[in-house]
């Protein structure tokens, strides 16, 4: 933490931090700065949202559904290649698509530890925590 603030807030934002604090079983303070900080990085990045997911908050394409880092997974597995980015995701606009990969090239870090804790999703590991998922031996 960097600073101690004195904030007013108005009775339905306090409510609301506070509900929201109740029912994540978090501190006042984490919830209002995860907040703001999602806040500023929407402000920043228009069009970008964040949605509840497993493994915590995740910065997605606004009515798409589609996450930051599944855009950026896509683009580098056609060697960022534009158009073939473009061809793969052909029902969103380009705005949409920049939004994506701006939004990775302002919070890299982000967007790498994200990209890398998917990657230890390897088969054998998947089988492991989801054995009924393992294809039958014939």
């Amino acid at each position: 933490m960097r600073a101690v603030r004195s904030v007013r807030f108005w009775e339905r934002v306090d409510d609301g931090v506070h509900a929201l604090a109740r029912h994540t079983g978090r501190d006042v303070s984490s919830v209002v700065n995860e907040l703001l900080d999602e806040a500023l990085k929407m402000r920043r990045i228009p069009g970008i949202v964040f949605t509840d997911t497993q493994r915590g908050r995740t910065a997605r394409l606004g009515g798409t559904g589609l996450a930051v880092h599944e855009i950026v997974r896509a683009y580098r597995d056609v060697d960022r290649d534009w158009e073939r980015l473009r061809q793969a995701y052909h029902w969103l606009s380009d705005i949409q698509l920049r939004r994506g990969l701006a939004y990775a090239e302002a919070y890299p870090e982000e967007i790498e530890d994200r990209l890398a804790r998917d990657d230890q999703w390897t088969p054998e590991r998947l089988w492991e925590t989801y054995p009924f998922m393992r294809p039958e031996l014939r």
